[in-house]
């Protein structure tokens, strides 16, 4: 509890809160900075991040965490003001989750304030915001439902889920309603890691271990499960997009494939190679240099991967630029990257 009331805390003085679904720009600041317009060869193109956060403070409070911040109406306009000086046109909305130790009846009334708010601000602001539903991953029979009540009454582009539900991998069976639903909406689900809490002691101490490490770790986890637990055969149409780059798998998969050859038994009912997995799979692009994101391409496929600023942590504040100048990328990878893959996924 301590480690997430921190985190929403970190998240409300970040100016990621949203109250009441009002979001007030200052015209003055709007007008003063021009929206900057990104073009690929000549040609203007919409540039969409999918990895930006917002947390509800009337839905964190129903686990007794206060978020809002004094005024909020202060904080929002920045936003805007970071995307039109980023190039980024839209934002994909997502609420990190940390209610899945909550009841039945908590989960539900938290789901829906959460839903309803983003839907508010998608409406609001159509030409800047769509956003994943939350969904309460603990009861799985539950998040079906909440995953189509998003999709289909509140118009939200898919679902925001965590890497683990209570220590439980997600590839379990128990899971199966949540990834059959979502193979059916034919929605994108965005992962995003909540840490690994039994490593917490290993990774305490100086340099962030727990989110520069814990982080990426945990996504990396969460993928093999489902790689090698034969999630991913099952429901083959799910489209997935993993947060921070994949974590460490699109580095090292091949490990994966050998592993097949090392323990033989583990992989006998894969339909293909884990490597092969990766092109089913989505990611966003933070992976930090121009290096990293062309190894991405190469191990993944440009059409797999998607901009994420992880908004408004201060991660990333070159994430255009840093398609645009990586060598090697043909025009056609950069409007996919920055923008034409998430379009097509996110139905915009």
């Amino acid at each position: 509890m301590t480690n997430r009331r921190q985190f929403l805390k970190d998240l409300a003085t970040a100016g990621v809160v949203f109250a009441g679904c009002e979001l007030s720009v200052h015209q003055t600041a709007a007008q003063a900075r021009k929206r900057r317009q990104v073009a690929v060869g000549g040609q203007p193109i919409r540039t969409i991040d999918i990895h930006a956060h917002v947390i509800i403070p009337e839905a964190t409070a129903m686990m007794g965490v206060t978020t809002a911040p004094n005024n909020t109406s202060v904080m929002a306009p920045a936003r805007f003001d970071t995307m039109d000086e980023w190039g980024t046109d839209m934002q994909a909305l997502s609420i990190n989750p940390n209610w899945y130790g909550v009841s039945q009846d908590v989960a539900t009334k938290m789901i829906q304030i959460q839903n309803e708010a983003l839907a508010a601000l998608c409406a609001k602001y159509p030409d800047r915001f769509i956003a994943f539903a939350s969904v309460a991953l603990q009861f799985p029979d539950l998040a079906a439902q909440q995953l189509e009540e998003g999709v289909k009454k509140y118009k939200l582009r898919g679902a925001a889920i965590g890497g683990h539900v209570n220590g439980d991998e997600l590839s379990a069976p128990k899971f199966d309603p949540f990834w059959k639903k979502a193979e059916e909406l034919g929605c994108l689900v965005f992962m995003h890691p909540q840490g690994i809490p039994e490593m917490d002691k290993r990774l305490a101490g100086k340099g962030g271990l727990t989110n520069v490490i814990g982080n990426p770790l945990e996504t990396t986890i969460f993928l093999s499960h489902l790689i090698f637990d034969g999630t991913l055969d099952k429901f083959p149409g799910l489209k997935i997009c993993a947060a921070h780059g994949g974590g460490y798998l699109p580095s090292y998969a091949a490990r994966s494939d050998y592993g097949c050859v090392r323990f033989q038994g583990d992989c006998n009912s894969l339909k293909k190679k884990p490597t092969e997995y990766l092109r089913q799979l989505y990611f966003d692009s933070m992976v930090f240099t121009p290096e990293g994101l062309r190894h991405m391409v190469a191990e993944c496929g440009a059409s797999q991967i998607m901009i994420g600023t992880d908004y408004p942590f201060p991660w990333s504040t070159t994430t255009v630029d840093h398609v645009l100048n990586t060598p090697g990328l043909t025009d056609a990878d950069k409007r996919a990257i920055l923008g034409g893959t998430a379009a097509k996924l996110l139905k915009i």
